[in-house]
């Protein structure tokens, strides 16, 4: 089936920790997402984009080779494929706060481990040999690599490899088979990525499109709407308080002279310790607000 370039391809991952967070993003940036969650494509009923749901290693591959324009992907995939390239066909736009792991070293709980030291000259067992050879590389360590594509908890018990490095997220999987981490080779979160091959003119305008309504989902997930009175007095300080806030709009209150509305949004997470420091410094009705759409 030949794709329709006319529209903008975006692959997800079929199935996996990022799949239903990849769909979430989308629809909170306003698309209209056709059912199919088992078929290999879907179509975005209100917006000329259609999504591609394929294995995540293969991701990067689509999104290189201009198959689709954009790809949702773990940083983890992402940096063992850009290891094996000389030119890399992508750019990383943004990182997207979900699917959050850690790549470690791991193994049995008897086995004694004194940092990277401790892996020279012995096997470990892994899906990403690429980042776990640089790691190696970087702390001198000479060690033998053993590629798996999965069950790689089980070297140990099979005598395979001492070591392994995997993807832990809660532990879970580790403690259930008897094993702990030890060390942290990289951490990985879902980001999303877009071809450098060359766009015709309509499809680089849907592009531009896409981007503004994702970095304003990306731009509202912590943000928060801020109002608050404040005398002139405390303005400064006030101000200074505000977290990650820009230019704040302040309106002076009617009849009260010398007194002023305050309204900002904040960038960053806003906690009662906030706003208890808020109010000793001279601000009155707070009002904590969150942001539901925001275009940058």
């Amino acid at each position: 089936m030949l794709t329709d370039r006319t529209r903008l391809h975006i692959a997800l991952q079929k199935s996996g920790r990022l799949s239903d967070a990849s769909r979430e993003l989308l629809r909170d940036a306003g698309f209209r997402i056709q059912s199919g969650k088992n078929s290999l494509t879907a179509r975005v009923e209100n917006y000329p984009a259609e999504l591609m749901f394929v294995r995540d290693d293969d991701i990067p591959t689509f999104v290189s080779d201009g198959a689709c324009e954009f790809g949702i992907v773990g940083q983890n995939v992402l940096e063992e494929f850009a290891l094996g390239q000389a030119d890399l066909g992508y750019d990383l736009l943004a990182e997207l706060g979900f699917g959050r792991c850690s790549l470690k070293i791991a193994a049995p709980e008897a086995t004694p481990y004194d940092g990277p030291q401790s892996l020279e000259g012995q096997r470990i067992a892994t899906s990403y040999p690429r980042i776990l050879a640089r790691f190696l590389e970087r702390n001198g360590i000479d060690a033998t690599i053993v590629t798996m594509n999965g069950a790689v908890e089980l070297a140990p018990r099979l005598q395979i490899a001492s070591f392994l490095c995997d993807l832990v997220s809660t532990g879970a999987t580790l403690e259930a088979n008897g094993l702990r981490a030890l060390d942290t080779v990289l951490e990985s979160q879902a980001v999303l990525i877009r071809t450098r091959r060359p766009m015709d003119d309509v499809r680089a305008d849907i592009a531009a499109g896409l981007m503004s309504r994702i970095d304003g989902v990306l731009a509202t997930k912590e943000s928060k709407y801020i109002m608050l009175n404040a005398s002139s007095e405390s303005l400064k300080r006030i101000t200074d308080l505000l977290p990650g806030a820009e230019a704040p709009t302040i309106v002076p209150l009617h009849g009260r002279p010398g007194h002023f509305a305050v309204h900002a949004v904040c960038q960053e997470s806003v906690f009662w310790e906030t706003l208890q420091k808020l109010k000793l410094a001279g601000a009155s009705a707070i009002l904590v607000v969150p942001i539901e759409k925001m275009m940058l």
